[in-house]
């Protein structure tokens, strides 16, 4: 019976305490039901009115929020210290102040009055000499006044605005030879020059019928001495383009003129210094009278030619000393002082195991070999110049130039047909082959795979930049593009349908030297310093490209420097992409504010989740003031 009573006890006691927890669940329902009725009524105006509470009482309660709330990327710091002493930088962060208008084509590389005080023999002085840290310029440099945006490519090869380069100096200078006309208020240029009076197209039809220029085996040039580079101009219909570069010097704009009218264009000399271009990156390479010592110094000049000339590829030399014969009178110099200048062109040639193809009239034609099989047989015979053993063939910023022979890379076989380092493809399809310095293996970390993906990859994010810039996606709105960090050209080669050029920087400062490979893809560029100044004017690029170039740059030099820089080479209302680290952009952006550029802060194309972000730019239109009119008048 013990057994049985026990668990009766514990079925009351159980049953009691569900009755009490039932009346505390129905009491607390009862509570809450008051309370919602009770909230009902005083908000139905039958309670406390509003008018009982102060308007402070109103807005301290207010609890009222927007919509949809645009999300903003805010990377303010959320713990700070008080704010330090105001110095003068951040006094300067507030606004960079405007240059005078004396500045408005300022090139610091090559800037006249410095330049002066290097020698000039061999043109050392019109070289790149750049400002030290405390002779750089702190101001953004002004477009002339009454600078307009540049006519649209294709017209744009045939005509410019006069404001935009105010020099009227090469319509005279130039006036029989069809360089360029000034009419009005914009300048003509009928493609004519110096060797060329009947036109750049006509010219280009004679050099057609020595080599051929249709079949995509010539894609890349370089024009020395180009004057307004009506050669790289007129080949671009052909799809070739063209590296053409001259000295700032008495043809006052010339290289700027080039610029003006979309065609790709670098200020440049053969004096002391290899051009800062890659081995074997170019099929030909053209002189129309551009006033080069061929001949001299044992032959200096022509073998930097023959470094950056690929196998296979051609030299093309038309003015003096060729067809002396019959222009001797008109050149204004001896008979004998032309047949001998020609002599030791022809000698230099043979030295460097050249093949002369053909002398027709005013043009003559070399081709490089396409190996150095049977050159390195001749060095015994010939002598000099003798092959180079020390410096690095792609290695061109401010290196010295050699009177020695840049080796090509051995072939497998004994044919002499067999072109060193690999053959290229013909253009188009050598844009996305995978180029001969990758496929060799002879860039450490970069694979064929790798190739590939970066193509691929920069396809997309090109797509993704068109969707914010709207200016990039118009067809004909930009024409010079820079791309300040390049690696494989995957930017330039994600435009290559576009009517666009891009000029493709490595700097030197890249972890790997791949402009070899932008070239073998029938791309151009340029080597370069970010912390000295690009050696071109005010005003050349109507876009630029930044990729991580000042995390590379960190604590190499200053970020302002770098912005200024760009400022100076951007035209009014051009447009910037800057991708790195986010951090590094919220610093860019306080610059670029104080630049007056506008400016926002996008996500990676792959989501918020990347701390790499992309800020989106564009300069504002702004000129020089006004001449005043009573200095005009004196």
């Amino acid at each position: 019976m013990a057994n049985y009573r026990w668990p009766t006890k514990l079925s009351k006691l159980s049953l009691r305490a569900k009755h009490a927890n039932l009346y505390r669940v129905i009491l607390v329902a009862i509570l809450c039901t008051a309370s919602y009725l009770f909230g009902v009524w005083q908000h139905s105006g039958r309670g406390i009115s509003h008018s009982s509470l102060s308007n402070h009482e109103l807005k301290s309660v207010s609890c009222t929020f927007p919509r949809q709330a645009a999300p903003v990327l805010n990377f303010a710091a959320r713990h700070t210290a008080p704010d330090p002493p105001q110095t003068e930088l951040t006094e300067r962060i507030t606004q960079i102040p405007p240059c005078g208008v004396e500045f408005s084509e300022y090139t610091p590389c090559e800037f006249v009055n410095r330049s002066l005080s290097f020698p000039r023999e061999r043109l050392i002085y019109r070289e790149r000499h750049c400002p030290e840290k405390h002779e750089m310029l702190r101001c953004r440099i002004p477009a002339p006044y009454g600078y307009t945006v540049p006519y649209r490519w294709p017209e744009s090869r045939d005509v410019a605005w006069f404001a935009n380069v105010p020099h009227t100096e090469l319509t005279v200078e130039k006036k029989n030879q069809n360089w360029v006309r000034y009419e009005k208020d914009r300048f003509l240029f009928p493609g004519g020059g110096t060797m060329f009076p009947r036109g750049a197209d006509a010219y280009l039809d004679e050099i057609g019928r020595l080599i051929n220029l249709k079949d995509g085996s010539i894609r890349t040039a370089i024009d020395t001495g180009c004057g307004v580079a009506s050669f790289g101009a007129y080949l671009m219909s052909r799809n070739i383009v063209t590296m053409s570069f001259a000295p700032r010097d008495t043809h006052e704009a010339q290289v700027q003129f080039a610029l003006e009218r979309g065609v790709p264009a670098s200020i440049g000399v053969l004096a002391s210094i290899r051009l800062p271009f890659p081995a074997r990156a170019f099929d030909i390479a053209h002189c129309s009278r551009c006033l080069i010592p061929w001949g001299q110094y044992n032959g200096t000049y022509l073998i930097e030619v023959d470094r950056v000339l690929r196998p296979g590829g051609y030299w093309i030399l038309s003015g003096p000393p060729i067809n002396w014969q019959r222009h001797w009178k008109g050149w204004e110099r001896t008979r004998d002082d032309l047949k001998s200048e020609q002599s030791e062109i022809e000698r230099v040639a043979r030295s460097l195991c050249w093949k002369k193809l053909v002398q027709r009239e005013d043009l003559a034609v070399w081709q490089k070999p396409t190996n150095h099989i049977h050159c390195k047989r001749n060095r015994i015979a010939l002598g000099r110049p003798p092959f180079c053993r020390r410096t690095l063939p792609d290695q061109a910023w401010y290196t010295k130039l050699e009177t020695c022979l840049t080796p090509l890379p051995e072939v497998t076989g004994s044919e002499i047909k067999e072109e060193a380092g690999g053959k290229l493809a013909r253009w188009p399809e050598r844009l996305n082959a995978v180029p001969p310095r990758i496929k060799s293996g002879s860039l450490e970390g970069i694979t064929e795979d790798d190739f590939v993906s970066n193509t691929e990859t920069w396809q997309r994010r090109v797509s993704y930049y068109k969707r914010f810039d709207q200016q990039l996606a118009e067809t004909g709105r930009y024409r010079n593009l820079l791309d300040m960090n390049a690696h494989l050209g995957g930017f330039a080669s994600a435009l290559v349908d576009d009517p666009v050029w891009v000029m493709n920087v490595v700097p030197m400062e890249a972890s790997v030297n791949t402009l070899g490979v932008i070239y073998e893809r029938g791309l151009i560029g340029t080597y370069q310093n970010w912390c000295e100044a690009m050696s071109t004017y005010p005003r050349t690029y109507d876009f630029i490209h930044a990729d991580s170039v000042f995390t590379m740059y960190k604590d190499r030099c200053d970020m302002e420097d770098i912005l200024l820089e760009m400022d100076r080479i951007l035209r009014p209302k051009g447009s910037v992409v800057i991708r790195d680290d986010v951090d590094v952009l919220t610093k860019v952006k306080k610059i670029t504010d104080a630049m007056q550029w506008e400016g926002r802060i996008g996500d990676h194309e792959n989501g918020p989740l990347e701390r790499e972000k992309i800020l989106f730019l564009v300069k504002e239109y702004w000129t020089a003031p006004a001449p005043d009119q009573s200095s005009s008048l004196e």
